[in-house]
């Protein structure tokens, strides 16, 4: 590692630290659950009878809607313009059953948090820095997750945790980030958001927050140019070699 990156890396962790709280996104940050979501949503179109499936790159430009009822409505909108096949109450049934095939993918082993994201979950805990979680997806979908990487006891990690459904409107815009400020009772410029794409680093910077993005198989050619650290992996906070950081 070149002497400017180290000294980027020791900026990424001195970040982390001072910050009065830690704020996680959820998909393709603490693990690279895209896939299973992937999986799910086609299970659950094949379940419901439909002709619909999306394979990696058609989920990647489907991604860009935050939210799986509302990416299921993208879809259908796409295909059938101004005569949608779906109703509001079918796409919430739909999105239902993808839920807890999601939940059954991920129990049995479909995904788990990416390298070095459990040690930087730990060391705040060790001292005493407030973890939260902020996040467009569902609660249901943080609990199958969660309770399979740190237990079922998984929600004492963490001060506050704000769902996609808990506010008006999904990222890109500030909501969930917003809640999550005022749960906490902090100012956005005294925390970190940790994000992996450019709708959550969007979120965070206009709720005033400063982005550490790790960047994630879907989004790592977003535009990070706002963040204030751009990094690999959460492998580096440990000091393993072979990783970009970017400042």
């Amino acid at each position: 590692m070149s002497e400017a990156s180290a000294k980027s890396l020791d900026d990424v962790r001195a970040s982390i630290v001072q910050a009065r709280a830690l704020i996680f996104d959820v998909d393709g940050t603490l693990a690279e659950t895209e896939e299973a979501h992937r999986e799910a949503f086609n299970a659950a179109f094949a379940e419901a009878g439909l002709d619909w499936r999306w394979d990696r790159a058609l989920y990647k430009e489907l991604l860009r809607v935050t939210g799986g009822k509302e990416r299921i409505r993208a879809f259908d909108v796409s295909r059938n313009g101004a005569s949608p096949q779906l109703s509001d109450s079918e796409i919430a049934e739909l999105h239902r059953a993808k839920t807890k095939l999601y939940a059954e993918l991920i129990t049995n082993g479909g995904c788990s948090l990416r390298p070095g994201v459990q040690a930087v979950l730990a060391a705040a805990r060790k001292r005493a820095q407030p973890l939260a979680i902020a996040t467009t997806t569902s609660r249901g979908n943080i609990d199958a997750l969660l309770t399979v990487a740190l237990g079922k006891d998984w929600a004492q990690w963490f001060v506050a945790v704000v769902a996609g459904d808990e506010v008006r409107n999904k990222k890109p815009a500030p909501d969930v980030y917003l809640k999550v400020l005022s749960e906490l009772n902090l100012p956005g410029s005294q925390c970190l958001a940790i994000e992996d794409s450019g709708n959550g680093l969007a979120s965070a910077s206009a709720a005033g927050i400063p982005v550490l993005i790790s960047r994630s198989a879907y989004f790592s050619d977003d535009d990070f140019s706002g963040a204030a650290f751009t990094i690999d992996d959460f492998t580096l906070i440990s000091d393993e070699p072979d990783h970009k950081v970017d400042a």
